[in-house]
């Protein structure tokens, strides 16, 4: 399904895996910042081998960063810092320049719709490079469960304004979204398979 566009026009996609009929179980983010494009391949994998559940992926969020190799969207903004929840302005100078205001990218505005729209059970986002899972807000439960089946710490780190995770879980309480931060370069095959391994055992509740 095409979501939309990135400012310079790159498609941005979400692919439907699964059982449709069923309520939306996972949402895998491969990347929001696009300087750590390690998550890309894992959510390419996941789409070569489906769960049985219903499973929405997200390559990339974040293309024309990817495209730069930064962190930011072609405007200068920080994508996960533009979310509403709790937002608030950092300026360029930070490194994370949250916008003018919330939603103001439209890579932010696309992913807000669609998932308001997709309401997953579980949302996990990548990241890198500090090979951790965070403990983002939702249910503590799950995230533990994500770090041991995919052999990595669990951690608490820093939340911030306007972030994607702090967005869902506040107005999907019922939901869980966390980040998962990779390592950094590319992820060995290892991780690769424990990730997946992860990612179906989530999906299948």
């Amino acid at each position: 399904m095409l979501l939309g566009r990135s400012v310079d026009g790159r498609a941005i996609y979400a692919v439907e895996l699964g059982d449709r009929r069923l309520p939306t179980s996972l949402l895998l983010v491969g990347c929001i910042h696009g300087n750590e494009p390690a998550g890309i391949p894992v959510a390419r994998a996941l789409e070569a081998h489906p769960p049985a559940a219903h499973v929405w992926v997200i390559d990339d969020l974040n293309p024309d960063g990817v495209a730069a190799d930064t962190r930011q969207n072609a405007q200068g903004i920080d994508l996960n810092r533009n979310l509403p929840w709790r937002w608030r302005p950092l300026s360029h100078q930070s490194g994370q320049y949250s916008g003018p205001r919330a939603l103001y990218a439209p890579e932010a505005r696309l992913a807000e719709r669609f998932i308001l729209r997709a309401r997953p059970h579980v949302t996990v986002w990548f990241h890198q490079p500090l090979a951790v899972v965070d403990q983002s807000g939702g249910d503590p439960a799950v995230e533990r469960r994500f770090a041991r089946l995919a052999g990595m710490r669990e951690t608490r780190l820093t939340r911030y304004p306007g972030s994607a995770v702090g967005w869902q879980n506040h107005v999907l309480p019922a939901t869980t979204a966390f980040v998962v931060e990779l390592p950094p370069g590319r992820v060995s095959h290892a991780l690769s398979e424990r990730l997946l391994g992860a990612l179906h055992a989530i999906a299948a509740g």
